[in-house]
């Protein structure tokens, strides 16, 4: 069978990997030299532990298990089953913790509840003062800015399959045949189409479906220079609480009405989140914005609210922020917070988009899923 996959960011680049794997043949067809979306400018973690129960939970969990297996495969894209540690600074965050704990899936998350000396012993740069962390051992990451070349040169090895950037699909084949037509003029037969645009919305998805149940979110996010030394595990505060839907419940509506963030906070939706990269050096972030116009430039309060965070935490200075970044992905709004908006928009032809802040996480068991729906 021939695939021709639309989209070179992570959720493509799984669907291609997916193809390829079943034995088919794949065109991957994208619209940059090189994926520049929100595949490249997030934190590469595989987060598990904060997901909804349920068919997300699953879909995580499954996505885990295949990310260890593709790192295994494929050195380049960095995978390490690193975990992360939540850490609660005070009653009413240890609450929650505790809460999570109770959950019917926490083992199935690999949850644990540590107090101060146990969580330095997993990740001992936690040198700030807090009352317990949450340890999530089913996390984990990988280098986003590194994962997708990676892929591409393994599937490239296959001899089954072709890599074309620098081309935007114009159309689908008429006469009922099945493939497309980019804007050198070229046409790409195939017996699937699989069309992930991420946040490109515009075109020719919105001719094949005008009102995808799909909005964008912005996000601010700040890389340093190398630490120094390991920060073992991902580390996420507090605030991580209040954007994750596993912490959702009666002691989460009492941390929000008892200790509201900070007005910065607020006003931009934030959380810190903290990887650490292969060379030392710490990602972090990262703020939500949801309504459009999204401004074009970057505001400096965001950044200097996470650097004292993650300083406090560290009980250290940062090192020099190396770079500053804004990105924007696209998340489903359809009823019943579906993990992917995903549908057969013509014959043969299926619209996969909007995992939301999942993509990374979920990417390859969402392609699995497609693979077995779309008959490839």
């Amino acid at each position: 069978m021939r695939i021709v996959v639309v989209g070179g960011g992570v959720l493509g680049t799984m669907h291609a990997w997916q193809a390829v794997r079943r034995g088919h043949h794949v065109v991957h067809l994208e619209r940059e030299r090189e994926a520049r979306g929100a595949s490249v400018r997030n934190f590469g973690l595989v987060w598990v532990g904060g997901r909804a129960g349920g068919a997300e939970l699953r879909t995580a969990v499954r996505a885990r298990e295949l990310w260890e297996e593709i790192g295994a495969e494929v050195p380049g894209v960095g995978f390490r089953p690193a975990g992360s540690l939540t850490v609660c600074r005070n009653a009413d965050e240890l609450a929650v913790a505790e809460a999570a704990l109770t959950l019917p899936d926490a083992t199935e998350r690999g949850l644990k509840l540590l107090g101060p000396a146990e969580a330095r012993g997993l990740n001992p740069a936690l040198r700030g003062t807090f009352e317990a962390a949450l340890w999530c051992e089913r996390d984990g990451a990988v280098e986003s800015r590194v994962t997708l070349p990676a892929l591409r040169d393994a599937l490239a090895a296959s001899g089954r399959y072709a890599w074309l950037p620098g081309r935007e699909v114009r159309d689908l084949l008429a006469a009922g045949a099945t493939g497309v037509r980019d804007d050198h003029g070229d046409r790409h037969g195939a017996d699937r189409v699989l069309l992930c645009p991420g946040a490109n919305l515009t075109g020719l998805v919105r001719e094949l479906e005008p009102a995808a149940p799909v909005r964008r979110v912005r996000l601010q996010m700040m890389q340093t220079d190398p630490l120094g030394e390991p920060l073992p595990t991902a580390v996420a505060d507090g605030d991580s609480f209040r954007y994750y839907p596993a912490y959702r419940g009666p002691e989460l509506d009492r941390l929000a009405a008892a200790r509201p963030q900070g007005a910065v906070a607020a006003e931009h939706k934030m959380q810190l989140l903290m990887v650490q990269r292969l060379d030392g050096s710490l990602t972090i972030g990262d703020t939500h914005e949801y309504a459009e116009p999204f401004a074009f430039d970057v505001v400096s309060g965001p950044y200097d609210h996470l650097a004292r965070v993650a300083e406090d935490l560290l009980g250290r200075p940062l090192p020099p922020i190396r770079r500053r970044w804004a990105g924007v992905y696209a998340q489903t709004t359809e009823d019943g917070d579906p993990i992917v908006h995903r549908r057969e928009v013509a014959p043969g032809a299926w619209l996969v988009t909007g995992p939301g802040g999942r993509g990374m996480t979920c990417s390859p068991a969402i392609a699995e899923d497609t693979a077995e729906r779309a008959g490839f």
